[in-house]
């Protein structure tokens, strides 16, 4: 059994990046929720134990109470929530801050210590809390303060208890690998002994074991996610895996013939392509709130996917739902928030067939560079591995207000432009999209007023999609794609770009 630190998850955004970020020093972590973590530390054993950030407040009386990470004499290391929780729960003090700080800000380090070694003198970091720690008991030392919060890091080495206010975990706090190797591997002395190959085949053996001899429905959708899972079905159970894309009327332009044929000439799997657009269009019509329209995508293509498992005989369906996906939707941890509901995961027909035992779901464990390790192991083209994120709803949740064919149309054309110059640069965003805004703007055309819609370009860096930054396009590439759009599609006459980050933003607007 690898060496093992568990997370405690008290509902943070991020928590499952703390675990991507051990498993990327090739140490075994794995997110627990709070309730639950003395029975995992009975039965894993772990080297350390971290807990994670949480949207609640360390002084109120239902907050989260990980108080078996304190008992367990292994190291702990407090991340945000957890930071306050340990200061909390030894004696220390913990306030509403007058000052909510979120972003990017600036720490001093003062004291050299092994959670802080290879650190320097200021460190760029990021921040997302309301409360902060005032003051430490006895035998804590404060390593590093922030104009905003005077102890943005400490610890003990005694008891081995450590606390950082912000997030090593994002890639936004530049070092925050650093120390938490300085952390697993020299505080925990946690051997590097667990890798994504491990995943991968114990994934394959997962679904052999699941499946038996009953066939299966792979919910196909030519992403990477998807993609993963029917290169491990495949291995796993071979003819006994069925796939079915469903042409939702929402996909980009040529998508569906492109897919189509990648996978006939990629996996020898028996896939059906259905049309539903016409469905979708009806469902979807009338409709502007976009918590609405996903739902209404999820339980239509539960619905197709239902109907499909009865006609082909599968027992089971395998779809590609990522860990992104869980906990956006907050079902990761009753102590989340719902930041928005993603189809695969919130559809109530998607739901039953969780609980009754229904549903495969071999990467609902790892991020998005993780899936693309595994694809890439399974041997699938780059074509695939590194195909741009697209969204379950399709379009339907980058057209603001109600949804129409015409709408449709008009994004699909846009969005290929947008690709199009993107990959004609060169450069590589790790998504790259258009959005209709559902503003309008006047414009000029041909010396006479004109009135249209309102473009937005979206194009940002990722990991693995918790967090985003803005990709810094080229001023030219953009100006050739604010030219093109208006000029190709005359119902436009304004193009905008997306500097938003990830947070305060989604990568998707709806």
């Amino acid at each position: 059994m690898p060496d093992t630190i568990l997370v405690a998850d008290c509902g943070a955004q991020y928590g499952h990046l703390i675990a991507r970020g051990i498993r990327r020093l090739h140490v075994y972590s794995e997110l627990v929720p709070w309730e639950k973590l003395h029975e995992k530390i009975h039965s894993a054993k772990p080297k350390g134990i971290i807990i994670s950030g949480g949207p609640d407040s360390v002084y109120e009386s239902n907050s989260p109470d990980p108080r078996a990470a304190l008992e367990a004499g292994v190291p702990v290391l407090g991340i945000c929530f957890g930071h306050q929780y340990i200061a909390h729960a030894t004696g220390g003090r913990v306030e509403a801050g007058e000052k909510k700080e979120y972003g990017p800000a600036k720490v001093r380090v003062f004291r050299r210590a092994a959670l802080t070694s290879g650190l320097e003198d200021s460190e760029d970091v990021w921040m997302s809390h309301g409360d902060l720690v005032t003051s430490l008991p006895d035998g804590f030392n404060v390593y590093a303060e922030s104009g905003n919060c005077p102890i943005a890091a400490y610890g003990n080495d005694r008891l081995k208890l450590y606390g950082l206010q912000f997030h090593p975990e994002v890639v936004h706090t530049p070092k925050g690998e650093v120390i938490l190797r300085n952390f697993v591997r020299d505080i925990c002395n946690a051997s590097p002994n667990w890798t994504m190959e491990d995943y991968t085949e114990k994934a394959i053996e997962a679904i052999r074991e699941k499946a038996g001899n009953e066939k299966v429905l792979l919910a196909l959708s030519g992403g990477v996610d998807s993609s993963a899972c029917a290169a491990l079905g495949q291995r796993a159970i071979g003819k006994n895996l069925v796939a079915l894309y469903v042409d939702n009327g929402l996909m980009r332009l040529g998508e569906t013939g492109e897919i189509a044929d990648a996978f006939s000439r990629v996996f020898p799997v028996d896939l059906d392509v259905i049309n539903a657009a016409e469905q979708f269009y009806a469902a979807l019509k009338g409709v502007e709130d976009p918590e609405r329209k996903r739902n209404i995508v999820g339980d239509l293509f539960a619905q197709i996917f239902e109907a499909k498992m009865g006609s082909a005989g599968a027992k089971y369906l395998m779809q590609g739902t990522i860990y992104p996906d869980w906990i956006e939707s907050a079902y990761a941890s009753k102590d989340a928030s719902v930041i928005k509901t993603h189809h695969n995961v919130g559809s109530p027909l998607i739901a039953g067939f969780r609980r009754g035992g229904r549903i495969i779901e071999p990467l609902i464990d790892l991020y998005k560079d993780e899936v693309r390790e595994v694809a890439a192991n399974v041997g699938l083209p780059d074509s695939i591995v590194f195909r741009q994120p697209f969204p379950g709803p399709g379009m339907a949740v980058r057209i603001f207000g109600s949804v129409t064919e015409k709408k449709a149309d008009l994004l699909r054309r846009a969005d290929a432009i947008v690709r199009e110059e993107i990959d004609r640069s060169g450069s590589k965003p790790w998504q790259y999209f258009a959005v209709l805004t559902g503003s309008k703007a006047t414009g000029v055309r041909g010396d006479k007023r004109a009135y249209g819609e309102v473009i937005a370009i979206r194009a940002v860096e990722s990991r693995e999609a918790m967090t985003a930054s803005v990709s810094r396009l080229d001023y030219d590439v953009l100006e050739k794609i604010a030219s093109r759009i208006p000029n190709e599609i005359p119902e436009v006459t304004r193009v905008l770009y997306d500097i938003t980050s990830k947070p305060p933003a989604t990568i998707e607007w709806e």
